[in-house]
């Protein structure tokens, strides 16, 4: 495949199967499906498939499934991004996990609070949007969708070696901005509240722990997804795997 046909290659498809020259990869049925009636592919017609560890490569369009031709682009090895965010409303919620995928999150933590929105997380619901975003932003990976827990086991867990930034609503706290300037290059992560913000609780506990640093987004209240898109916006600015 030349590089001209590459470059009308449109389609992107996350498939987790392994991916090298002159093999065949069978996609899912609904992937097929996709493919062949909403598409309408043609055979021959270009595709570009990725697993988030081979990198991205040009394929052709078969029925029965998709040779793979060479490799288009070889994979990166990003430091981990973390988004940390109580769910919200359905709609919101794959808002956010579809917009924090776009922006380079590596990994996505729901998190149970004391005034969170819900209390429910549909995780293959959530990956599979991570996955669409990731096909359609051409990410060479999808964010890892971590199992909804209560904000005390995350914490508990937390690696030290990677900051938190937690979104502060009360303000008071280091600028965004200013905070990254001096955070380490080996990763960190982003903790954003739900709409009704943070317990007295949960404050306590977030001040407690070293490894959390309150950062503020300026001098209005944001929506709790504005304000996740906000701090991954501000990371990718000044830390980001596209500089």
């Amino acid at each position: 495949m030349n590089e001209a046909v590459e470059y009308k290659a449109k389609t992107r498809l996350y498939l987790d199967q392994s991916l090298a020259q002159d093999s065949r990869v069978q996609p899912s049925a609904d992937q097929a499906h996709y493919l062949a009636h909403v598409l309408r592919l043609r055979p021959g017609a270009p595709v570009l498939v990725f697993n988030g560890r081979d990198g991205e490569w040009a394929a052709e369009y078969q029925a029965d499934s998709l040779p793979v031709l060479r490799q288009t682009r070889a994979q990166m090895t990003l430091a981990p991004v973390a988004l940390v965010f109580a769910p919200l409303k359905k709609d919101q919620t794959d808002f956010v996990i579809q917009k924090a995928t776009e922006l380079g999150a590596t990994s996505i933590h729901p998190v149970f609070t004391a005034h969170s929105n819900t209390l429910r997380l549909n995780q293959e619901r959530a990956t599979a949007h991570a996955i669409e975003a990731a096909e359609q932003s051409h990410r060479l990976c999808v964010p890892k969708i971590h199992p909804a827990q209560n904000l005390a086991q995350v914490l508990a867990t937390w690696p030290q070696t990677q900051k938190l930034f937690w979104a502060d609503e009360m303000g008071g706290s280091e600028n965004l901005a200013v905070a990254l300037t001096a955070a380490p290059k080996t990763g960190c992560g982003f903790l954003i509240g739900p709409e009704g913000g943070f317990s007295a609780q949960e404050r306590q506990q977030l001040s407690a722990n070293p490894s959390i640093k309150a950062i503020h987004l300026g001098p209005r209240i944001l929506r709790a997804e504005t304000a996740a898109i906000a701090c991954l916006s501000v990371y990718q600015a000044l830390a980001g795997d596209w500089r």
